[in-house]
C-alpha cells in the first residue's frame, strides 16, 4: 500500500493547513463548487438525500447537509450538465422523483412518477440525455421514462415484465430487477435480474423513450447478477454477481449488442471465506481499473482492465473502514474514490494510485447516517 502523503506530494502539517482554509472558506455552500450527493435510507435518522462540497485537491467533503426531505431515496443519478438530479423512491410500489439543484446545492422537486413495480432500486439516464430508466426489485420489471426540457420526467412509456425464475429457493422463485443501463451508443438498455439469472437487453427508441426486447444473456444459475457497467470504449462490460460474489466480463458485439463471456472472477482474496455479496460495480475513467464492492467483507476489490481483450487482472481488496459498502464511486478526475458504509454510517475516501489502480485510504471520512449512494457533480465554474 502506498503512503497517503508521499503519493499526494504533501505532509501531514501542510495537510491540516489546507483541511483547516477548507473548512474556513466554505462552511456554507456556495455555487461555484464540486458537491457530492449522497442517497440514503430514511428507516432510522436519515430524512433523504444529502449534500457535501467536495475538495479534489485533498480530497475532503463537508459535513453532509440536508439537500431534500424524501423517503428512501436509494439511488440517484445526475443530468450531465448538474442542473437535475433524479432518485427512486423505495417504497411501496416505488417512484422516480426529479429534483432541480439550486445554486446553494439543495434540491427543488419537480414532479414525481410511479414505477408500478415495487421496491424501485435502481434508474440510469440515457446517453442522450432524454429517457430514464428504473428496475423494480420487488416488481420484477423495469420502466422508462421521457425527461423533459424543464427536467420533469413523463408518466412512464414503458413497462416490461420479467418472467422466470432460478435455483435459489430462498432468493430466486420470482423476477428481481436490479439494474438497468444504458450502452455507450444509446441503442441498447440491459437490466440485470438477480431472480431470473439474466440480464435483459431492450433496444432504445430515442426519440420516444421506449424499450422493446430484443435478446437476453444467462448467466451461471444461482449467480444472481445485480449491477452492470460498460468499459469507456464500449467494447467490453462487467456484471457483478451478488450471491456467487463474482464478476463476469463480456465483449460486446458492436452490431447486435449481444454479450459474449470472457470469464468470471472472484470479488473475494484466494484465501477469503466466501460469505457475504457484493453490489457495485464500475469503471475507472481511464478504462484500465475495473472496482467492485464487497457486503461482509467490507472491501473494495480491484482489477487492472487488459483495454485490448477486456479479461480482468487481480489488485487488491482495499477495506472501506466501514461496514456494508452498498455503492461507491470514483471521481470525475479519476484520482478520489468514495465508499459509502450503510452500516457504519461513514463515507470513507481513497487516493486511486493511476499507474496500478490500488487504493490508499486517505484518513478522511464523514459521518452520514445509513448513505447508500454516492454521486459527484462538478459545479459551475
Amino acid at each position: 500500500m502506498r503512503d497517503f502523503w508521499n503519493s499526494r506530494g504533501m505532509r501531514p502539517l501542510s495537510f491540516f493547513i489546507l483541511l483547516f482554509a477548507f473548512l474556513f472558506t466554505n462552511s456554507t455552500l456556495s455555487g461555484a463548487t464540486d458537491r457530492v450527493y449522497f442517497g440514503t435510507y430514511t428507516k432510522a435518522d436519515s430524512k433523504g438525500i444529502y449534500v457535501s462540497e467536495w475538495n479534489s485537491e485533498d480530497g475532503t467533503l463537508s459535513k453532509p447537509e440536508l439537500a431534500a426531505e424524501t423517503e428512501n431515496p436509494s439511488f440517484l443519478e445526475l443530468s450531465s450538465d448538474g442542473k437535475f438530479l433524479y432518485a427512486v423512491s423505495e417504497m411501496g410500489e416505488g417512484s422516480v422523483k426529479s429534483f432541480r439543484v439550486l445554486d446553494n446545492g439543495t434540491l427543488e422537486l419537480i414532479n414525481e412518477q410511479p414505477a408500478n413495480g415495487g421496491a424501485t432500486c435502481h434508474l440510469s439516464i440515457s446517453k442522450n440525455g432524454k429517457i430514464l430508466a428504473a428496475a423494480n426489485y420487488m416488481g420484477g420489471n423495469v420502466a422508462s421514462y421521457q425527461i423533459k426540457e424543464d427536467g420533469s420526467l413523463s408518466e412512464p412509456v414503458t413497462i416490461i415484465q420479467h418472467e422466470g425464475s432460478s435455483i435459489d429457493p430462498a432468493r430466486q422463485k420470482a423476477p428481481h430487477a436490479h439494474s438497468i443501463n444504458f450502452s455507450p451508443d444509446n441503442r441498447f438498455a440491459y437490466a440485470a435480474d438477480l431472480g431470473t439469472d439474466r440480464i435483459y437487453r431492450y433496444s432504445v427508441n430515442p426519440d420516444k423513450g421506449t424499450l422493446t426486447a430484443s435478446g437476453e444473456t444467462v448467466i451461471k444459475p444461482g449467480s444472481g447478477p445485480r449491477h452492470f457497467t460498460f468499459h469507456t470504449s464500449g467494447n467490453f462490460a462487467y456484471v457483478i454477481n451478488e450471491m456467487a460474489l463474482t464478476i463476469e466480463a463480456f465483449s460486446v458485439n458492436p452490431k447486435t449488442g449481444d454479450l459474449i463471456s470472457l470469464g468470471t472472477v472472484s470479488t473475494l482474496p484466494a484465501d477469503a471465506p466466501k460469505q457475504g455479496s457484493t453490489a457495485e460495480v464500475i469503471s475507472h475513467p481511464s478504462g484500465k481499473f475495473l472496482y467492485g464492492s464487497n457486503r461482509g467483507h467490507d472491501t473494495i476489490v480491484v482489477f487492472q482492465i487488459d483495454t485490448t481483450t477486456g479479461t480482468l487482472s487481480y489488485v487488491e481488496n482495499e477495506p472501506i473502514r466501514g461496514e456494508v459498502p452498498r455503492n461507491f464511486a470514483v471521481s470525475p478526475d479519476g484520482e478520489w474514490l468514495i465508499a459509502a458504509g450503510q452500516s457504519s454510517h461513514t463515507a470513507s475516501i481513497f487516493a486511486i494510485d493511476p499507474s496500478s489502480g490500488e487504493l490508499t485510504y486517505s484518513g478522511n471520512q464523514v459521518k452520514i447516517d445509513s448513505p447508500v449512494c454516492v454521486r459527484f457533480v462538478k459545479g459551475n465554474e
